[in-house]
């Protein structure tokens, strides 16, 4: 097991404690809806977010660099993870166990104008053009989720949404780290 996969191991059981009692506090105690701080943060994570883990599924076929591979690998995972930790959070309710991923058209529907762009502009490059224009794309939307997590732990109230979110930045932080340095290796 890598470093990686042994801290996003880590992250989820540290997280799923309290994803588990907010889940079931919600369910016992109000059905409210989420505050406007964690219904804008959501939106806006799944929204970046959504582009991350598409163009994301696209380079786990098209890539050529086996580090990018990797990489877009270990995204998918992880935005798949986040997508449905925030739909269960928006759903409230009883918790489940079991991930359920965005499908393709879920994602699609998250994405704006210029996610759309974006995804078919990466999706007409291959080769080494295809592995750089991801990893500039990967860095820009990270750089965007971190921002959204930062502006969030501003005003957040909501203490398992916050627990979420300093998860997520950290993760976020590291990502950002390994992207520059594939970004150097590239070229």
């Amino acid at each position: 097991m890598n470093r990686r996969e042994i801290l996003t191991a880590i992250s989820a059981a540290a997280a799923l404690p309290a994803l588990l009692t907010s889940t079931s506090a919600l369910a016992q105690s109000q059905p409210a809806a989420m505050a406007e701080s964690e219904k804008t943060h959501a939106e806006d994570t799944k929204r970046v977010g959504s582009l991350s883990l598409a163009s994301s599924r696209i380079a786990i076929e098209k890539a050529s660099d086996a580090m990018v591979k990797a990489f877009a690998k270990w995204e998918v995972a992880e935005q798949e993870t986040v997508a449905d930790i925030l739909k269960s959070m928006e759903r409230g309710g009883k918790a489940e166990g079991a991930l359920r991923p965005p499908s393709d058209d879920e994602v699609q529907t998250l994405l704006d104008a210029d996610g759309k762009a974006a995804l078919e502009k990466l999706n007409s490059a291959s080769g080494a053009a295809f592995d750089k224009a991801y990893i500039a794309a990967q860095v820009d939307g990270h750089k965007k989720l971190l921002t959204i997590q930062e502006e969030y732990l501003k005003v957040g109230q909501d203490r398992e949404h916050l627990s979420v979110t300093k998860l997520a930045r950290g993760q976020i932080k590291e990502h950002i780290e390994h992207l520059d340095m594939l970004k150097s290796k590239l070229g």
